[in-house]
C-alpha cells in the first residue's frame, strides 16, 4: 500500500507483473502503419519504469508521473532539443501502450504528450520525431510559428490558423506556400498532406480572405490597373456588371454574362459550395483552377461593388487548358460554353474513381427501363452541379438499312444543338456593265440557287436586262483591281455576300480576240530620288479586243471611248505639257507574251499602214478570261476598297446622246493626231483661235538639235492623257520578270500624271451608278418558330460517309437512318441554334429570325415520354438569357441579354457596357444560344424590378454614363 501511495496515478495500477506483460506485449504485437500514433518518452523515465517493475517489489523505487523535462530545449515553448537519439535519449510507445501508462501514472504539471505520426516516406515507414515547423501569417501579417506532421493535411493547417487568427468559420479563405526564395504557390487541394505540398520546415504559409467586393487581396493590384470601377464604395444591383474587352473577347464575355445570370449555378458558387466538391485527383479536370476561376468571376460580378470586372485571370486559365482559346483571336460563344461546362463538371466531379460501365443496347426492353438504367449509369461516372443543372436525356434510333437491325440508346446532353431550316436559293447584289460607255452602271437583286454556278448568276441578271447570258463575264473586283474573273462553270459558293460583284456585257465570242483588263494607275514622280510611283485608282475596265487592233494608237483610241463618261479629251485651247523624248521608255507589249507591238514593230506597222497581228501561236490566249470585240469594252466597278462607299445614284444621259459625244470625241483626237503627223496646217474648226495656234511649234520647222522621227513621234505620244503598259493581275510591272506570261488573261494600266488626272478625270462621275427597280423590293427575312427548328431536329436523317454505323448483325459499317428524340429535359435547357452552316461546298451564316418564347415554352409535345408520373417535373420553361451575335463569318460582335434573378430585370450587357432592356426587343435575328430556365424552379424577385420608364432603354442609374446610354447597342466589330 505504500508503493501505491507513492505512485501519484489517475487509477490503481494492476500488479507490476501485469504491468510488464501488458506493455510488452504491446510492442511485441504493434507494427508501424502510416498514420499511426506514437508517443516519444524520455529514456531515463523509461529505464526507471523497467527497473521498477522487473523486480517486482513494490516497495522500491517508483518511476513517479512521466516526466520528458530532459528532451525539452526549454520548458516555456516546450520546444524539443536538436538531433535526440531514439533508444539513447528517447524511446517511443504505441498509443495504447502510452495511454495504459499515463493511467497509471500520469504526466508531469504542464507537459505536453511527445504525439508523433508514423509517415510514409520513399520506401520505409517511419515515426515522425521532428514535425515540419512552419510560420504562419494572415496578410502577410501577425506571424506565429506552429509545428505540423507530414501526414496532416492543408485542411488542418488552414484550421489552425483560423482559431489562432479568430476567424469567423464562416469567413472564406485561401492559403499560399511561400519558399525561402520569396515565390508563392497556391496551395489548392486542401485534402493535400504537408508532405505532398513539399512543405518543409521553415517555410512560410500566408493566409488571405476575400474581400467584400469578390476580389483576392494578392490578386486586386491587377485588377484595379485594369478596372473601370470609380469608387470602391460603389453598391449596385448585384450581377449588373460589365465585363472588360481584353481584345476580341466578347465571345467569352457574352457566354459568361448568361451562365452569371442562371440562378441555380451563381448561387452554387455564391454559397461557396464548391469548395467542398473541388476534385483535384480528377485526370479528366484542371485540377480544380477552371472552377475557383469561374468563382472569383461570379463572386467579383455579384458582389455590387464594380461597374465592370476585368476577366484577365479567367482567360488566362482557359487559354492555359485549351489552347485554342490561346491568345486573342475572335471565337464561337457557343464553343467557349460547351468547353467551360464540361471543365466545370469535371472540376467538381463528386465521382472521384470512375468505373467501367459497359453500355448496353435496348433488345427489346421498354424505353422506360432503358433510360432509368443509362441515367443511373451516368450519374455513377458523373454527379457535379453541371449534371444537376443542365443534363437531360434523348434516345438515340439508328436502322440499318440492309438487315434492318434497330438498335435503340439513351445518351445524356448538356446542351441542344438544333438546325435551322436552310434555304436553297440565295440572294446576290450585282451591278451590270453595259455594253454603252455612257451608261452608268445599275445594280440588281437577283435570286439564286445557293448551289448553283456562275451561269445561273448571269442567266438570272439576263432576266433583268433582255442581255443574253452568253454574252457576260462575272468578276469579284477589289480595291481597284480585278480578284478574280469567274467561269461560267464556277461554283457560285465561292462568291461571298460581302463581295463586289460585276456582271460585264460583252458581245459573242471569238477566238480573234481578247479580253483584256484594264488597271488605272496614278504616277507619283520623286525628283530627288529620281524614281517614279504608281498607285491604283478608280475601277478597273475589261475590253475585249481583237487581236488585230492591239497597237498602241488603237488601243489608246479605244480606252478614250471607254473612259468618255467621266473623262475629258483636251480641246484645241488645251495643250498637255511635253516630256523631254528621252524619257520615252519601251512600248508597252512584247508579241511572244502579250499580243502588243514594240517599238520596232510600231515603227514598221505606222510605216505600212496596218497594225501588227496576234495570229501567231504565242499569241493565243486561253482559259476563262476570253471574250468580247472592241466595241464592247467594259466601263467602270464601284470604288472597290475594304468598304463599299455610297454611289451617287445620279441616272445617265440618254444612249443615243452619249454615242454622239463618243464620235464628235473620237473625231477630235483623230484630227489633231493627223495635223501632227502630216505637218500641214490646222483644219478650220482647230485654229478658230490664234493664241492656240500660237502655244503649238510650227509642224514643219526643222528640229534644233537634229531629231529623228522616232523622237518626233515618241513626242507626240507624250501628248496623250495616259501611258499604256504592260502589268501583272495586281497591277504592278512585269518588265523586271521575264518568266511571267499571260498566256490566259493580260492586264495593262493606263498610267495618269497627277495633273492630269487632275484635269481631265472627273471622279464624282466615275462613281455614280443607277439602281434597277429590283433593289427598291424590301428583302424579306425569314422567320421561322422554335418548335419548327425542335421538330427539324427530331427528324430522320441517314448517316455521311464520314460517320457511318458499325451494324453489329451485318458486321460492316453502314449509312444507317437516325432519328433523336427527347426523352428528359433539365431545370435549365441551353439551346444552341445552328447559325454558321458548313458543307463541303458552302460556308454560311444563317441570319433567320427564331420566334423564340419568352414565357411558357412547353416541351410537352416534343417529349417522347408522353405521360409523366407524379414525380417527374413540368416541361414549361422560361427564358432568362440569351447570346447573341452580329455580323458574317469573318468577323462579328458578341454580346447578351439576361434576367437578372434578383429583381426580374432584363439587361443588354455589351462588354463593360450594361443597358436596360425590355422583353420586346430581345427576339432579333442575332440570337445565338437560348437559355431556359424550368418555370417550377424558377423563384419570385427578392427585390423590386426598376421603374417602367427607367427600364426604356437606358443604364443603371449608378452606372456614369446613364444619361446618354441607350439600349440601342453600339457595334463594335473585334
Amino acid at each position: 500500500m505504500a508503493a501505491n501511495s507513492r505512485c501519484s496515478a489517475a487509477e490503481s495500477p494492476p500488479g507490476l507483473d501485469s504491468q510488464r506483460r501488458e506493455i510488452e506485449c504491446l510492442l511485441r504485437d504493434c507494427e508501424l502503419r502510416n498514420g499511426d500514433s506514437w508517443f516519444m518518452v524520455a529514456q531515463r523515465w523509461y529505464e526507471q519504469w523497467k527497473e521498477f517493475v522487473e523486480s517486482g517489489d513494490q516497495d522500491s523505487l517508483c518511476p513517479g508521473e512521466i516526466d520528458n523535462t530532459e528532451l525539452f530545449d526549454d520548458l516555456e515553448s516546450y520546444r524539443l532539443k536538436e538531433r535526440l537519439v531514439e533508444n539513447e535519449d528517447f524511446v517511443l510507445l504505441p498509443a495504447e501502450a502510452w495511454h495504459k501508462l499515463r493511467c497509471w501514472y500520469g504526466m508531469a504539471d504542464q507537459q505536453p504528450p511527445l504525439e508523433r505520426k508514423v509517415v510514409d516516406l520513399p520506401s520505409t515507414l517511419k515515426v515522425e520525431i521532428y514535425p515540419v515547423e512552419i510560420f504562419l501569417c494572415l496578410h502577410v501579417e501577425n506571424v506565429i510559428t506552429a509545428q505540423f506532421s507530414r501526414t496532416d493535411s492543408i485542411q488542418s493547417i488552414q484550421s489552425a490558423m483560423c482559431q489562432a487568427f479568430s476567424l469567423p468559420p464562416t469567413s472564406e479563405c485561401r492559403l499560399w506556400m511561400k519558399s525561402s526564395d520569396n515565390s508563392c504557390e497556391r496551395l489548392r487541394n486542401v485534402h493535400m498532406s504537408v508532405l505532398d505540398a513539399c512543405l518543409s520546415s521553415g517555410m512560410t504559409v500566408i493566409m488571405e480572405t476575400r474581400n467584400a467586393d469578390g476580389t483576392w487581396p494578392s490578386s486586386r493590384p491587377l485588377i484595379l490597373r485594369n478596372s473601370v470601377e470609380e469608387l470602391d464604395s460603389y453598391r449596385g444591383q448585384p450581377g449588373v456588371c460589365g465585363l472588360t474587352n481584353l481584345g476580341n473577347t466578347c465571345f467569352m464575355n457574352s457566354a459568361l454574362q448568361c451562365l452569371s445570370n442562371t440562378p441555380p449555378l451563381t448561387e452554387y458558387f455564391l454559397q461557396s459550395a464548391y469548395l467542398e466538391e473541388l476534385n483535384f485527383a480528377n485526370p479528366l479536370g484542371m485540377k480544380g483552377e477552371i472552377a475557383e476561376a469561374y468563382a472569383d468571376i461570379i463572386k467579383q460580378m455579384w458582389s455590387g461593388h464594380h461597374y465592370s470586372v476585368v476577366p484577365r485571370i479567367f482567360k488566362t486559365k482557359v487559354g492555359h487548358f485549351a489552347s485554342q482559346f490561346l491568345g486573342y483571336q475572335q471565337h464561337d460563344s457557343q464553343e467557349l460554353l460547351s468547353f467551360l461546362l464540361d471543365g466545370l463538371h469535371e472540376d467538381l466531379n463528386r465521382v472521384k474513381n470512375k468505373e467501367y460501365i459497359e453500355l448496353r443496347d435496348a433488345e427489346g426492353r421498354p424505353d422506360q427501363e432503358v433510360a432509368e438504367e443509362a441515367w443511373r449509369n451516368h450519374r455513377r461516372r458523373n454527379d457535379s452541379v453541371i449534371v444537376d443543372t443542365f443534363h437531360g436525356l434523348f434516345k438515340s434510333t439508328l436502322i440499318c438499312p440492309q438487315c434492318h437491325k434497330v438498335s435503340v440508346t439513351f445518351d445524356p446532353f448538356c446542351y441542344l444543338s438544333i438546325p435551322l431550316p436552310v434555304s436553297k436559293e440565295r440572294v446576290m447584289e450585282v451591278f451590270f456593265i453595259s455594253l454603252d460607255p455612257f451608261a452608268k452602271p445599275m445594280q440588281h437583286r437577283v435570286v439564286v440557287p445557293k448551289a448553283g454556278k456562275v451561269s445561273h448568276l448571269c442567266a438570272a441578271v439576263s432576266e433583268l436586262t433582255n442581255v443574253p447570258d452568253t454574252q457576260m463575264v462575272v468578276a469579284d473586283v477589289f480595291n481597284h483591281r480585278f480578284y478574280k474573273i469567274y467561269s461560267a462553270d464556277e461554283s457560285l459558293s465561292c462568291i461571298l455576300d460581302r463581295d463586289d460583284i460585276f456582271v460585264y456585257e460583252c458581245s459573242p465570242q471569238s477566238d480573234h480576240q481578247v479580253l483584256l483588263a484594264v488597271y488605272l494607275r496614278e504616277r507619283s514622280h520623286y525628283r530627288d530620288y529620281g524614281s517614279v510611283n504608281t498607285s491604283l485608282f478608280g475601277h478597273p475596265l475589261l475590253l475585249n479586243v481583237p487581236r488585230s487592233s492591239c497597237s498602241q494608237d488603237a488601243l489608246y483610241q479605244l480606252f478614250l471611248q471607254r473612259l468618255a463618261r467621266y473623262v475629258r479629251v483636251p480641246n484645241s485651247s488645251e495643250e498637255l505639257e511635253e516630256d523631254d523624248p528621252d524619257d520615252d521608255e519601251e512600248e508597252l507589249y512584247k508579241s511572244q507574251t502579250n499580243g502588243i507591238s514594240d517599238d520596232d514593230e510600231q515603227e514598221d506597222a505606222e510605216r505600212s499602214g496596218s497594225p501588227p497581228s496576234l495570229d501567231g501561236p504565242d499569241n493565243a490566249l486561253e482559259g476563262p478570261g476570253r471574250g468580247p470585240p472592241p466595241e464592247e469594252g467594259d466601263i467602270h466597278n464601284s470604288y472597290i476598297g475594304p468598304t463599299k462607299p455610297p454611289y451617287s445614284g445620279d441616272a445617265g444621259p440618254s444612249g443615243g446622246h452619249n454615242h454622239a459625244r463618243g464620235e464628235d470625241t473620237h473625231g477630235e483626237v483623230a484630227e489633231e493626231e493627223n495635223e501632227n503627223e502630216d505637218g500641214a496646217p490646222q483644219t478650220s474648226a482647230a485654229a478658230e483661235d490664234d493664241d492656240d495656234k500660237e502655244g503649238e511649234p510650227p509642224p514643219s520647222a526643222p528640229a534644233a538639235d537634229g531629231q529623228t522621227e522616232k523622237t518626233r513621234a515618241c513626242r507626240r505620244k507624250k501628248k496623250r492623257l495616259f501611258d499604256i503598259r504592260a502589268v501583272n493581275c495586281n497591277g504592278t510591272e512585269r518588265e523586271n520578270n521575264p518568266e511571267m506570261t499571260f498566256s490566259s488573261q493580260p492586264y495593262v494600266a493606263l498610267d495618269w500624271d497627277a495633273d492630269i488626272k487632275k484635269r481631265f478625270y472627273n471622279e464624282s462621275e466615275a462613281e455614280k451608278y443607277v439602281k434597277h427597280s429590283s433593289m427598291d423590293i424590301p428583302q424579306q427575312q425569314t422567320t421561322v418558330q422554335l418548335q419548327e427548328c425542335i421538330q427539324l431536329f427530331t427528324t430522320v436523317e441517314t448517316l455521311e460517309n464520314e460517320n457511318p454505323w458499325y451494324c453489329p448483325v451485318c458486321k460492316k459499317h453502314q449509312l444507317a437512318t437516325k432519328k433523336l428524340d427527347l426523352w428528359s429535359l433539365p431545370e435549365v435547357l441551353i439551346i444552341h441554334l445552328k447559325r454558321f452552316s458548313y458543307t463541303k461546298f458552302t460556308r454560311e451564316k444563317l441570319d433567320t429570325i427564331v420566334d423564340f418564347p419568352i414565357k411558357d415554352l412547353d416541351f410537352s409535345g416534343c417529349l417522347l415520354r408522353k405521360k409523366l408520373s407524379n414525380g417527374e417535373p413540368p416541361s414549361r420553361y422560361d427564358l432568362i438569357a440569351v447570346s447573341n451575335h452580329y455580323g458574317g463569318l469573318r468577323d462579328g460582335h458578341y454580346t447578351s441579354y439576361a434576367r437578372n434573378k434578383d429583381n426580374g430585370q432584363w439587361y443588354n450587357f455589351d462588354d463593360s457596357k450594361v443597358t436596360y432592356a425590355t422583353e420586346e426587343r430581345i427576339m432579333t435575328s442575332a440570337a445565338y444560344v437560348l437559355f431556359y430556365h424550368r418555370q417550377d424552379k424558377m423563384r419570385k424577385p427578392s427585390v423590386p424590378a426598376p421603374s417602367t420608364a427607367a427600364a426604356e432603354g437606358t443604364s443603371p442609374p449608378p452606372c456614369t454614363d446613364a444619361a446618354s446610354a441607350l439600349a440601342e447597342l453600339t457595334m463594335e466589330t473585334d
